[in-house]
């Protein structure tokens, strides 16, 4: 998709103004840290049967509710904090991703080493970008891997093809489109 910039996207990245600031300044960029790591867990679970414009223009609301994805704070929410999400209309206010959310918060505060180091070690080794949207997967066997640790650990909403996205949205992988004019990671 050649935007009214004559900047080349990949075909979702220019059909408005926030895919266009998300798709040139955040997606597909390496993201390390477990908070972020956890933001982006957590939205792309809430993003599940909804549309990513949805949750991108409700991130601001999201980051205040959820205390800016502290994985400290958030673990320590309560069944009072539960409502009070729920009551937020600035949010998804789905009960069983809201639980998800502080649950995978308790999770991702006991793991050893960290969320950021356990997602990062299901990145795979780099490859060509794909040449076309049909060449994009929606899931892989490091996503498949991912998901099934992460059940396996307690999380919950992070089946592989939201552990997909995950990775896409982190830059865990580059599926910019190749002729997209973002710049590989590393580059």
């Amino acid at each position: 998709m050649i935007g009214e910039d004559g900047r080349a996207r990949c075909f979702w990245g220019g059909s408005t103004p926030d895919y266009v600031a998300y798709h040139d300044t955040e997606w597909g960029r390496p993201l390390h840290g477990d908070d972020a790591l956890f933001e982006r867990m957590c939205l792309e679970a809430f993003q599940s049967g909804l549309s990513w414009i949805t949750i991108l223009r409700k991130r601001p609301a999201f980051r205040q509710a959820f205390a800016g994805f502290s994985i400290e704070a958030v673990a320590a929410f309560d069944a009072e904090d539960a409502d009070r999400l729920m009551a937020d209309p600035g949010i998804v206010r789905n009960r069983m991703k809201v639980d998800a959310a502080l649950h995978n918060a308790r999770v991702a505060a006991d793991l050893p080493t960290g969320l950021s180091e356990l997602l990062w070690s299901y990145a795979p080794a780099p490859r060509p970008r794909p040449a076309t949207r049909q060449d994009v997967p929606a899931t892989t066997p490091e996503s498949a891997a991912m998901a099934k640790d992460l059940k396996k650990r307690g999380f919950k909403f992070v089946g592989p093809t939201t552990a997909y996205a995950l990775m896409q949205a982190t830059g865990m992988v580059d599926d910019h489109l190749a002729g997209c004019h973002v710049a590989p990671a590393g580059t």
